[in-house]
């Protein structure tokens, strides 16, 4: 079980805004006005209230729920992800492209356009329901990225976007992208930065019943990818973090505070502590986009 409370998510970015400080990021008058509003938020009775239980559920599950609203209005990541991804993409010849988790098939689509013969690979029945109305000129398989459903040397092309932070092991789906790929093809990874995700940035859904839960997300490093793909003969070609921007907020914790619901944690605390959300965010990676090459 995971406990979530608004006060220690508060705290945790006063935290990371004051080690920010100490490293040199920030003056002593920053460092004071974190600690007097630190001592303002531990003294606020809107804050005083209980936390959040949520329990972790599996991609199936997660999936069934969050398939219906995935693209609506849209994932933040979608833009930055989609502008990298689409470059790569475009500069490749058209053959038989594998969207592994293909999700709603946003890549497929792309790549369908782009003149692939496309497969697209999901865990999840309703986010394949989703892609196949999509892009009904792609065939749509329910697989898994430990057993992907293809024979050996059959891909030119494969995207997985998105995905790889719901693995707690990234090397058996590397395995199994070297395995599919043809001698030459092209790997194309796209995931949710780890710092992105140790700032919270973690889906959550809702039961049927209204209980909260969690997909799974883990914190990957470079180095994690790069021990899972070295060592197939993936050869790094493009390595990519792109991130959420620098702009400074200021100003102070407001008179009446309201955390919001469960459901919009963590953005809709990020408000009440404007200057130590804006330290703790500021040059914050969103992304891991990765492109690799067999070796031939």
């Amino acid at each position: 079980m995971i406990y979530q409370h608004p006060l220690a998510y508060l705290l945790g970015l006063e935290g990371v805004a004051l080690l920010r400080a100490f490293a040199g990021d920030h003056d002593r008058a920053f460092a004071e006005a974190r600690i007097a509003e630190i001592r303002s938020l531990l003294d606020n009775a809107e804050l005083r209230g209980e936390g959040v239980t949520a329990r972790r559920v599996d991609t199936v599950a997660g999936y069934r729920v969050w398939s219906r609203t995935y693209d609506e209005p849209g994932n933040g990541l979608f833009p930055a992800e989609e502008a990298l991804v689409h470059e790569i993409l475009d500069g490749l010849p058209a053959g038989v492209a594998l969207d592994a988790a293909c999700g709603t098939g946003r890549h497929a689509e792309h790549l369908a356009g782009r003149g692939h013969r496309v497969i697209g690979v999901d865990s999840s029945p309703d986010m394949l329901e989703q892609a196949r109305a999509r892009v009904p000129a792609a065939e749509f398989r329910q697989g898994d990225l430990h057993s992907l459903p293809l024979p050996d040397d059959h891909a030119d092309v494969i995207v997985c976007a998105l995905a790889l932070v719901h693995l707690e092991e990234l090397g058996p789906a590397f395995g199994e992208f070297a395995r599919v790929l043809r001698p030459g093809g092209h790997l194309v990874i796209t995931d949710v930065h780890q710092e992105l995700v140790a700032l919270g940035s973690v889906p959550r859904v809702r039961s049927a019943g209204g209980e909260p839960g969690f997909l799974p997300a883990y914190r990957h490093r470079a180095a994690d990818y790069l021990a899972a793909a070295l060592p197939l003969g993936l050869q790094v070609r493009r390595c990519e973090e792109p991130g959420r921007g620098t702009g400074e907020a200021t100003g102070t914790v407001p008179e009446t505070i309201d955390p919001g619901p469960w459901d919009d944690w963590p953005w809709s605390l990020l408000g009440i502590v404007p200057a130590a959300a804006a330290a703790a965010w500021r040059d914050t990676p969103a992304l891991m986009v990765w492109h690799f090459q067999l070796a031939g």
